[in-house]
């Protein structure tokens, strides 16, 4: 029997294809949200969206926990005009996500603009149904060439 001749059937996906692309989309709406949060300050969502345990990792290699991320997060004194994650992916390993973006921002203090562009990981992880931060990491970007 030829086999090329055969009609094409489609199979259905296995159902971890399916959840995993779930959790995907699931866990790119959390970092969506974390990113809006931090620019409207919205401790509360904020609150909801990061781990107790978070280990936040700034590029100058400073270590927060969730408490003081917040609150560095909520008491900062220089405006936040944008903040945008370009090159964002997403790869979902069971309960765990890793995400790899840009963190592209703008913010002004005392007159002066500051552009940020660094490099950033962050790993998120299923916790009563819902994706919340548990670590994020940053590096500075080698100079254009």
């Amino acid at each position: 029997m030829n086999r090329a001749a055969l009609p094409y059937r489609a199979m259905p996906l296995p159902a971890s294809l399916h959840t995993q692309s779930a959790d995907e989309a699931a866990v790119r709406n959390a970092v969506e949200e974390l990113r809006s949060a931090l620019l409207k300050q919205d401790k509360a969502k904020i609150e909801s969206l990061t781990a107790e345990r978070l280990s936040y990792s700034h590029w100058d290699a400073r270590l927060e926990d969730n408490t003081k991320f917040i609150h560095g997060v909520m008491s900062r004194k220089a405006t936040v005009k944008s903040l945008e994650w370009p090159e964002l992916t997403v790869q979902v390993v069971g309960s765990n996500a890793i995400v790899r973006l840009l963190w592209v921002s703008e913010s002004e203090l005392d007159g002066k603009v500051t552009n940020t562009k660094i490099g950033a990981m962050q790993v998120w992880q299923k916790q009563d149904g819902g994706w919340k931060l548990l670590a994020r990491a940053s590096w500075r970007l080698p100079p254009a060439a």
